[in-house]
């Protein structure tokens, strides 16, 4: 039994060494092959991932939540068919200005494409929160308009602008997460 006790045990003790050996061969192969794709291949994959990386930002800090305060207030503004301080001050007044902010606080986010429609949208926003505060935030003004529009002062609203910034959230959308 000694014999064969020897035998086994040895057996076994080459088995480990050889299989320790392979194993570190394979393992500096599979390096020198994981270094020579980096050279390569390496900057291709950072751009991918700091384009990637952009477009989850933008998707998600910037035209997610634009797409949902367009949507919120053109809801509101089909509704608005008379005086409503409320739908006009806490939707409408709190959605522009929440577009207005996110353009201006996140303009690296902007898609080139869609700068000028974001200065569209941000002149916009500016005057109508002007007006809005000229008119409601005047107690003797408060009473002589039903609506706060800026169109016919030359500052429509750019519908260009929101249907563009609406078509980038889907696109990028699709691009990122395939809905």
């Amino acid at each position: 039994m000694p014999g064969f006790l020897d035998a086994t045990l040895g057996g076994l003790l080459g088995s480990s060494v050889t299989t320790a050996i392979l194993g570190a061969l394979f393992l500096r192969h599979n390096k020198t092959i994981e270094a020579q794709i980096g050279t390569k291949f390496g900057e291709n994959l950072k751009v991918f991932e700091s384009t990637r990386s952009w477009k989850e930002q933008a998707l998600s800090q910037l035209l997610g939540p634009i797409q949902m305060q367009l949507e919120r207030t053109k809801r509101a503004y089909n509704r608005w068919d008379n005086r409503n301080l409320h739908l006009e001050g806490k939707v409408i007044r709190e959605g522009n200005l929440a577009i207005r902010d996110l353009l201006l606080s996140k303009g690296h986010l902007i898609p080139p494409h869609l700068m000028q429609h974001a200065v569209s949208l941000v002149e916009h926003y500016d005057s109508w929160l002007e007006a809005y505060d000229r008119i409601r935030g005047d107690p003797l003004k408060a009473d002589e308009a039903d609506f706060v529009f800026v169109g016919p002062e030359g500052y429509p609203f750019p519908v260009e602008a929101e249907a563009e910034f609406k078509a980038e959230f889907r696109k990028l959308q699709g691009e990122l997460y395939g809905v």
